[in-house]
């Protein structure tokens, strides 16, 4: 019952947390955004303090019940061993803590944190790592047969539902999100919990409470026969059946051994007396040796020592688009920025660095396609902002709805239509009007910029007042100006815009 208990709330948890970053119209957040909000990171990273206890004393009480039930990752690595157990049972064996490698890991992850590297974060942090594989993987398959099943609804005259553009949104996110997901799944079909009890930082913070949790796994030594059942189907190789002992900071209570046990040998709770007397023992220490009962009670931690150097993030489209079906358009190059663009909402780029574990979510709910994950090192795969497929529009506010981690704060769509992420910056050389003239030779009029600007802060003058045929060429208003794009979307020069945005490294209220 306790093995299906936790597999049922396990699949329920995962479908959906991934159905938060399948989903690109928006409306399941009001339902499920919650699942993002307990994941421990995120809440420690938007000092959810409620969020926080709970999982504790959650721990304290049923020991890591969070990486086999909450956390997608682990219920991830589940389905993956699960598969390969359907074709070889009984294959696991107990391991010994590997302390050299989860302690540096978990102190370089707290460090990170700490400094805001959010591709460290990311690759580190479970939550942050299952978003990037589930946005970089998961979601253009899911468009895929969305706009499959679209199609099919066209053809007979139904429009209920509509297809999206798939489109790669980075490159090097792409190649790390595939990385992972490889080397994960095959350390999960090897291994089960490998990744979760050696790499894992959360999993290492964890496993000093459940530790001393209420409830454990115990193996009763009057009725064990040493058949060692328990320990080959223990995934996370925490059963030392030969001492009779259970490693409760690596066990994720997935039930597994008290199910193949066949002599009542293995249960969950408190400990029982035995035959002697004694209690029966859960914390992997050795029978023979009983002042290694104290099994390091106050580390843990994991490392990964992986370099990661990859090419810096490009956008790719899946098909061209057409100007009335008589020409293609060229695809318009992203500018280079001297200071990034972080959205509404994240109030600083320091604010964005220290608090966002580049989960994607933002990115996969962006309707806008303005969010796009960003190459620089120091903030590599964290959500940054750029115009070539859209404008961030003043109605929408949809990226601060999701963020479970406090990088970018609820704000409201007054609030927005208020905050100033960025400026306009016009490039001479670039502009329509100064490179190309009419057959009388006036140069050419466009004006789009000034035409599509929302907060009316660009005018269209002459570039030299003294000449009433030069040029009429765009004028910025930087007190107006909130940076949200749409001057640089609509503008029709290519291959790069003639205008594009500055990022603030601090929003300010205008």
């Amino acid at each position: 019952m306790l093995k299906k208990i936790r597999r049922i709330l396990a699949v329920l948890c995962f479908i959906a947390v991934t159905l938060l970053f399948l989903d690109f119209t928006g409306t399941l957040h009001h339902w499920l955004g919650w699942t993002a909000k307990i994941q421990l990171i995120p809440a420690v990273l938007a000092l959810n303090f409620v969020i926080v206890a709970a999982l504790v004393v959650l721990t304290l009480i049923f020991g890591r019940i969070y990486c086999s039930v909450i956390c997608p990752l682990g219920v991830m690595q589940d389905l993956i061993s699960w598969l390969h157990g359907k074709r070889k049972k009984n294959r696991f064996t107990y391991s010994r803590e590997v302390k050299w490698l989860r302690y540096p890991v978990l102190l370089g992850f707290i460090i990170a944190i700490a400094l805001g590297l959010g591709g460290l974060m990311a690759i580190l942090e479970p939550y942050g790592t299952y978003g990037l594989i589930a946005t970089n993987l998961f979601q253009p398959i899911y468009e895929w047969c969305n706009n499959g099943i679209a199609a099919i609804a066209e053809h007979y005259n139904s429009y209920a539902i509509y297809s999206v553009d798939v489109w790669m949104k980075s490159v090097a996110s792409l190649v790390v999100a595939a990385s992972l997901f490889v080397i994960i799944a095959i350390l999960a079909w090897r291994g089960g919990r490998t990744y979760c009890n050696t790499i894992c930082p959360v999993g290492t913070l964890l496993s000093f409470f459940s530790r001393f949790s209420l409830l454990k796994v115990h193996i009763d030594d009057d009725k064990c026969i040493k058949c060692g059942m328990c320990t080959r189907n223990c995934k996370a190789s925490c059963i030392d059946y030969e001492n009779g002992t259970v490693d409760a900071s690596r066990c994720v209570t997935c039930g597994n051994c008290i199910e193949k046990c066949h002599k009542d040998a293995i249960y969950y709770g408190r400990p029982r007396k035995n035959a002697q007397g004694f209690s029966d023992r859960s914390d992997g220490s050795d029978k023979s040796d009983k002042s290694e009962n104290a099994i390091d009670k106050g580390k843990r931690a994991f490392l990964i020592g992986s370099g990661i150097a990859l090419a810096s993030a490009a956008m790719a489209q899946t098909k061209k688009k057409v100007d009335g079906g008589l020409a293609a358009i060229e695809q318009k190059e992203m500018p280079e920025r001297k200071n990034p663009i972080t959205p509404p909402g994240s109030i600083s780029a320091r604010n964005m660095h220290q608090h966002c574990v580049a989960c994607q979510l933002c990115v996969a709910e962006c309707p806008n396609q303005v969010l796009q994950p960003s190459g620089d090192l120091l903030t590599f795969m964290q959500p940054i902002m750029s115009f070539e497929r859209g404008y961030c529009r003043p109605e929408c506010n949809r990226c601060s709805q999701v963020c479970p981690t406090g990088a970018i704060k609820p704000i409201t769509i007054e609030k927005k239509s208020s905050t100033k992420i960025g400026s306009a910056v016009w490039t001479h050389f670039l502009c329509i009007p100064t490179r190309h003239k009419n057959e009388d030779g006036t140069p050419v009029s466009c004006g789009n910029c000034a035409r599509h600007c929302p907060a009316e802060a660009i005018t269209m003058i002459q570039l030299d007042e003294k000449d009433e045929k030069s040029p009429m060429v765009p004028s910025i208003n930087a007190a107006k100006c909130i940076g949200c794009g749409k001057c640089e979307y609509v503008c029709p020069a290519r291959p790069a815009a003639a205008i594009h945005v500055e990022g603030l490294e601090d929003h300010r209220t205008i």
